[in-house]
């Protein structure tokens, strides 16, 4: 029988990996488009830094300090190319932002021609618009209300 825990013994998320199919690609779209940091130099943890050395791998960090990992897999391929169909558990990764900065998210997706799925969309929640990447993962950028 598992022994159960306290809630909250978890802290918060360390890292996302996300396998991509041109690095260089995908680096552009999250360092660019998305604006995210990547690290560089000592700022990459030493346990990855031969991988980023060689082109494996991209690491960037949000403002909250969560990192996403970018791993080379040129190779790999979804079992489903159609982004609409979901072929895997993973439903999508939802990025926060401050209302007042969401209708020039928007616009930047737009003007990068970055294909949305869906949105803006209007909630009790917030606004969101749910977008791909170009590996085809679903991102979203969402907001509280404002």
């Amino acid at each position: 029988m598992a022994i159960a825990r306290t809630q909250g013994w978890l802290r918060g998320i360390h890292h996302v990996a996300l396998h991509v199919q041109d690095l260089a690609r995908s680096r552009q779209f999250y360092g660019e488009i998305l604006g995210l940091a990547e690290l560089t130099d000592d700022q990459v943890p030493s346990t990855l830094r031969s991988l980023v050395e060689t082109g494996q791998v991209a690491n960037f960090r949000l403002p909250d300090g969560v990192i996403l990992d970018l791993f080379a897999a040129p190779e790999l391929q979804p079992p489903d190319p159609d982004p609409n169909r979901e072929f895997t558990r993973f439903a999508h990764l939802a990025f926060d932002i401050a209302p007042e900065q969401f209708d020039a998210a928007v616009q930047v997706l737009q003007e990068n021609n970055v294909a949305i799925a869906q949105g803006p969309v209007s909630r009790p929640t917030g606004r969101g618009v749910y977008f791909y990447d170009p590996d085809g993962t679903l991102l979203e950028i969402r907001c509280d209300p404002s």
